[in-house]
C-alpha cells in the first residue's frame, strides 16, 4: 500500500492520503487518547509519541504533533502505523459519527442555505488543505462554526473563518452579520 503526505498550511499537521475510504460518511476528530477509544485506527495513531490530535476524513487521515516534536522522526513511524492498521483489517471506527452538517428537516430556509454552502463550497476547499469545518448553530445573525482537522490551529484559520467564509456567506445570505469560531 502506497500512502502519500502532504503538508498543510498549518504547519503541525501533516495530511496522508492511504488511496482508500477513511470515512463512508461524516468526519471524526479525536483531541486525545480517551476520545480515540471508539477508533482502532486513531488509538494505535495515539501510540505514537509525540501525537497530539488526529481528524479522519473521506479519503485522508491529519496528524497534528506535539510542538516540540519533528516530523523527520515522526512521519515514518506515523506511516509504519497506518500500515500496520490497514494490514490488520481492523475497522477504522467502531461506530458512524453522526454528521453535523447533515440538514435536517427541522433546519429552518437559512439554516438550510447555510448548510448546502457550506458542504458545497466550503468542506471541499477545506478538505483539500487536511481540515474540515462543522456547522453548530445559526443565532442573531451569526453562524458558529468549528474548523476541524489541519484547520484547527492553523495560523491561516481565523482569516480563512472572517475573509472567506463570513464574506462569502454574507453575499449569499444577508441576513448573515458574521461568522464565529464555536
Amino acid at each position: 500500500m502506497f500512502i502519500q503526505t502532504e503538508a498543510t498550511p498549518n504547519p503541525s499537521t501533516l495530511k496522508f492520503i492511504p488511496e482508500q475510504t477513511i470515512m463512508a460518511q461524516g468526519t471524526a476528530n479525536f483531541n486525545d487518547k480517551q476520545s480515540a477509544a471508539r477508533s482502532p485506527l486513531a488509538t494505535r495513531l495515539f501510540s505514537v509519541e509525540g501525537v497530539d490530535s488526529i481528524f479522519l476524513g473521506s479519503d485522508f487521515i491529519t496528524v497534528t504533533k506535539e510542538d516540540a516534536r519533528d516530523w523527520q522522526v515522526l512521519k515514518p513511524m506515523i506511516l509504519e502505523a497506518l500500515m500496520n492498521h490497514f494490514n490488520s483489517g481492523d475497522s477504522v471506527i467502531k461506530e458512524e459519527e453522526a454528521d453535523a452538517n447533515a440538514v435536517g428537516e427541522e433546519d429552518d430556509a437559512i439554516v438550510k442555505q447555510i448548510k448546502e454552502l457550506l458542504e458545497t463550497r466550503v468542506r471541499p476547499a477545506v478538505a483539500q488543505d487536511g481540515g474540515d469545518i462543522i456547522f453548530h448553530k445559526f443565532e442573531d445573525g451569526i453562524v458558529y462554526l468549528t474548523m476541524m482537522g489541519a484547520c484547527s490551529g492553523c495560523p491561516s484559520s481565523g482569516a480563512t473563518l472572517k475573509h472567506g467564509i463570513e464574506n462569502m456567506l454574507r453575499y449569499y445570505i444577508p441576513e448573515i452579520l458574521e461568522v464565529r469560531e464555536a
